[in-house]
């Protein structure tokens, strides 16, 4: 008997824009879609709720490395973050608050994955295809799936033969009792640097697997007092001049990102006290202590991990693992770690951006086999040869040194602009030429050679070729400018 075919596309309704994704970026085009009097749209959801890696992320201790109040949108400031910098939960609320207020949740259709979105020619629309079998189409596609949506695994011969319990950071299994156990942590990253000291004071023994150490800094976090609260809620000003304040000190921090600058030494001037002041065993601080420079990989804030790096029951391990066996994991040098629980801190796949979704433009171009030497996008939104499609959070406009959400906003107001010029009954596509984009790229890595991303470490900003695909090379200033209005001229316009 023959296995049966692809269930038929089922068609549910044509809408103006669909949006993939109900993170910070798909949140910010709706809500904006709304404001400017639009409703003709859809936004689709893989999960059952909202908030993208806000959902995801729910390990102990997890928060943002942004201040709250540039950790928020312009268009709606919340005047009573509880602290500077806010943990997991108070984000995800105030995404939900976001959503509430905008009346964005009839527009989403939850528990819905994008198999395939595909350019119709003929039509001039896109056919996007569920992995139920259902069909959307649209006039616009717009991404916000984001960068950090898809948990990279380590590569490790023996990992299904473990015999304890082993879960992902992005996946954090409560269920598991981490009390009096030995734990082995892969990776020490971002996430790590948020969990490893909640969890550390449980365990028994708690193994950190180091493949190289971070430049980390003290994190100026503090709780707001009520009569600051009161002065914000009183004042709204007062939080425009907060947010604008931070705003510039953070764009300040850029300059520690270009080689051999003196403010990176001053991070690592800062990272290196941090370590002396906690750190008293000279084996250890060595092992914590980097050789690149600061900001070649991501800079992290923590007030803790350093302590507790030096408890008595957490040891880090820089020897490669080989292998892992039912009982833990063995090292390069022969020694096995005993585990009862394995951890993996180890990031996300991010260079792939789009995958697994299958993006087919037009003559029938897949994204993924255009981006196969490294994504690119015509300022980070718009790709040759992909008509009415835009990305949030694309290609080069991840950042280092500052607010993620300020970079979204831009992206928005540009493609706000661009969907305005479809609603002309004159013009039915919109597509980037494909020498406007390969203009802007040529400038974009130039100005990133001078940068501490373009030299010798590995990172998660960069293909393993060594193209950055990730980060925008210079000031955010630079990209407000450049996002205040699309050069139309940059653009093919089909009639």
């Amino acid at each position: 008997m023959s296995k049966p075919g692809p269930a038929a596309p089922t068609a549910v309704k044509t809408v103006q824009i669909a949006i993939l994704g109900t993170g910070m970026g798909g949140l910010c085009m709706a809500a904006q879609l709304r404001r400017a009097g639009i409703d003709s749209f859809v936004m689709i959801e893989k999960a059952g709720e909202i908030g993208g890696t806000w959902r995801d992320n729910i390990y102990p201790g997890s928060g943002c490395d942004v201040p709250s109040h540039l950790y928020s949108f312009s268009f709606e400031p919340k005047v009573d973050w509880s602290r500077k910098f806010a943990l997991q939960p108070e984000i995800l609320d105030y995404m939900k608050q976001v959503a509430r207020k905008y009346g964005l949740r009839p527009f989403i259709r939850f528990n819905t994955e994008v198999a395939e979105a595909r350019f119709d020619e003929a039509e001039r629309l896109w056919r996007i295809r569920t992995t139920t079998g259902e069909e959307i189409t649209a006039n616009v596609v717009v991404s916000g799936t984001g960068q950090l949506n898809r948990p990279a695994y380590p590569k490790i011969a023996g990992l299904e033969t473990f015999a304890g319990k082993a879960f992902h950071s992005a996946r954090w299994d409560y269920d598991v009792d981490l009390t009096d156990k030995n734990v082995a942590v892969i990776g020490n990253g971002a996430s790590a640097i948020q969990f490893v000291p909640e969890i550390a004071p449980k365990a028994k023994k708690l193994t950190i697997f180091q493949r190289s150490a971070n430049w980390i800094v003290p994190k100026p976090d503090r709780p707001y007092t009520e009569f600051e609260k009161r002065m914000f809620r009183r004042f709204p000003w007062l939080v425009k001049l907060h947010r604008y304040q931070i705003y510039l000190t953070l764009e300040r921090n850029f300059l520690a990102f270009i080689q051999g600058s003196f403010f990176g030494k001053l991070f690592e001037r800062a990272s290196r006290k941090e370590i002396e002041t906690h750190v008293k065993d000279p084996a250890l601080a060595k092992k914590l202590t980097p050789d690149y420079p600061a900001g070649c990989k991501r800079i992290l804030l923590s007030n803790d991990w350093f302590p507790t790096m030096a408890r008595p029951n957490v040891d880090v391990e820089t020897s490669h693992i080989a292998k892992v066996t039912p009982e833990g994991l063995v090292t390069e040098d022969g020694v096995t770690h005993k585990a009862d629980v394995i951890i993996y801190s180890t990031g996300f796949e991010t260079t792939t951006f789009l995958a697994p979704m299958k993006i087919v433009g037009r003559g029938g171009r897949d994204l993924n086999e255009v981006w196969a030497k490294g994504a690119e996008a015509h300022r980070g939104v718009a790709v040759a040869g992909f008509p009415n499609f835009f990305i949030l959070y694309g290609p080069n406009t991840n950042l280092g040194h500052n607010s993620i959400i300020f970079m979204l906003e831009c992206q928005v107001n540009y493609i706000l602009q661009c969907i305005e010029a479809l609603r002309s009954p004159k013009v039915k596509s919109i597509e980037v030429r494909k020498e406007a984009e390969d203009a802007f790229n040529r400038e974009l890595q130039e100005d990133m050679q001078r940068t501490v991303w373009a030299a010798g470490c590995s990172s998660w900003y960069k293909t393993a070729e060594g193209k950055v695909t990730n980060n925008w090379s210079t000031f955010t200033m630079r990209y407000w400018w450049q996002m205040r209005h699309p050069d139309f001229a940059e653009y093919a316009l089909g009639a």
